[in-house]
């Protein structure tokens, strides 16, 4: 029996509860609790489990008939489902809080240079710190942004990073999320869900609020309008109710107060965008777009995009609207590049990383696919284009013939893959059917970017629900948990 074990028993809902060798986010820090982060230990280990479970039902209840869902689309039983939400919180302390605040802001100054140099003079790339085939030759690169100025240089308005601590609890940065990352409605949500359902365990407790999401987006995307607008209009662009985030888009639209539209009802005329109501076309000068760069306007990306606004682009170009994502950022978010965010943060800013990555090997250079092939076996693979988790290797939870399988691939096609160790990702209390057992969990803050950068306080906190499990994605089996800061 752990350490850990023994100093829980007697403790209630934590009576059975043992972590194997991880840092665990709530009993097993490794330093002394401060109180607010003590009294949230208390009241859960004087929960039944009982009492518990009828809460996570009524949650699961709750979501449904909200339709807070998401769309798993490989599927072909359950399209539409809730994302499943364990109601033990996940709480960072107020200096925690700080470090991830301080190195997500920076991150995104550095993101944002970064976009705007690769856009317009290359030094980066002429000075070698960064492979220009890279990104020169990066399939997220446009070169519709060529020489483009955006308004005060903001490419990066909405910015996801994705979190994990190691087993030191070490805040380390897993990949970062420069298009269109979605998520923030479940932070959202889940606040005022754990609120509604367990206020008994938030009571008297400072937390810091996230419920400033909403206003604060749509004065980020106000701040970054045209000049010379006094009253800009924001709009929330969408693919359409199939999407798999509808829910989300829907929901974003409603917080900010701006409407939800689509393609067919924006149109361009002379250079500017318009948005069709019943009174007549209406000016629009920043749209938040959730529709991908090749489905944006069909007259330069997709010619058979249905999805789109033909003309958008040349009305960007000229400066008359703005788009949050700009188009283009996935070069930043891409997986070969993020390797290369430490020496870019130092390039244009001149410090040290606040948060630092996961240790990366990129496959397309000689060392790095060597290595992989001779340690494929302890590493976990990703190809570089893709997301959700789709695609990836697990080293070690990997048969012979799997190993065998992705060691062709690596070799067929190098350029598509980087292999990082695998972390030993703190766990967090959850709610499982046998009890409160131990998962694995990350983080993603979320950055809004206008006149300055603000980061919505504790973002969405993913957890593997399968024992054992590194995947937290929710198109993964995994679930999410109300992340909460404490102000003090």
């Amino acid at each position: 029996m752990s350490d850990m074990k023994m100093a829980a028993q007697a403790a209630g809902l934590f009576a059975t509860y043992d972590v194997p060798d991880f840092f665990c986010e709530l009993l097993n820090r490794k330093d002394i609790p401060p109180p607010g982060l003590q009294q949230v230990r208390d009241r859960l280990a004087r929960f039944d489990l009982a009492e518990l479970r009828r809460r996570a039902a009524a949650v699961e209840a709750q979501f449904y008939r909200l339709g807070i869902t998401f769309t798993v689309y490989s599927d072909r039983e359950a399209i539409d489902r809730v994302l499943p939400f364990d109601v033990i919180p996940r709480v960072l302390t107020a200096p925690e809080w700080d470090h991830v605040e301080r190195g997500v802001q920076q991150r995104v100054r550095a993101i944002n240079l970064f976009l705007h140099d690769i856009y317009h003079e290359r030094r980066i790339l002429r000075d070698g710190v960064i492979p220009a085939q890279l990104v020169l030759g990066n399939a997220n690169y446009c070169q519709a942004m060529v020489g483009l100025d955006v308004p005060g240089g903001v490419y990066v308005h909405i910015n996801g990073t994705d979190l994990v601590r190691d087993r030191d609890g070490r805040f380390l940065v897993l990949e970062d999320n420069a298009r269109t990352p979605s998520g923030v409605s479940y932070v959202l949500e889940d606040r005022q869900m754990m609120l509604r359902l367990m206020p008994d365990l938030a009571t008297g407790l400072d937390l810091r609020p996230v419920d400033e999401y909403g206003p604060r987006l749509h004065r980020a995307l106000a701040e970054v309008a045209p000049a010379g607008v006094d009253d800009p209009q924001v709009v929330l662009l969408s693919p359409g109710i199939y999407n798999a985030a509808y829910f989300e888009h829907v929901f974003l639209a409603r917080e900010m107060g701006i409407p939800l539209v689509e393609g067919r009802d924006l149109t361009v005329e002379d250079g500017r965008v318009y948005m069709r109501t019943v009174a007549g076309l209406r000016p629009v000068h920043s749209i938040y777009r959730r529709l991908n760069d090749d489905f944006l306007d069909p007259q330069v990306f997709n010619p058979d995009s249905l999805l789109g606004v033909p003309g958008l682009v040349d009305a960007y170009r000229r400066g008359n609207v703005t788009l949050a994502n700009a188009i283009g950022t996935g070069v930043a978010d891409d997986k070969a590049v993020y390797a290369y965010m430490p020496r870019i943060i130092r390039y244009y800013l001149d410090e040290e990383p606040i948060l630092t990555n996961v240790e990366t090997h990129i496959c397309a250079e000689p060392e790095g696919l060597a290595y992989t092939l001779a340690n494929l076996e302890h590493l976990v693979v990703k190809p570089v284009g893709e997301s959700g988790g789709y695609g990836l290797l697990i080293g070690p939870h990997a048969t012979q013939a799997e190993l065998e399988d992705f060691r062709g691939r690596l070799r067929a096609d190098p350029a598509n893959y980087i292999s990082q160790p695998v972390i030993s990702l703190s766990v967090s209390p959850t709610l499982c059917p046998a009890g409160v057992e131990a998962r694995h969990v990350d983080l993603r803050p979320f950055a809004v970017t206008g006149r300055e950068t603000w980061v919505l306080p504790g973002g969405l906190s993913r957890v593997a629900l399968r024992k054992g499990s590194l995947v937290v994605n929710s198109s993964q089996g995994g679930g999410a948990k109300d992340t909460w800061v404490l102000a003090s």
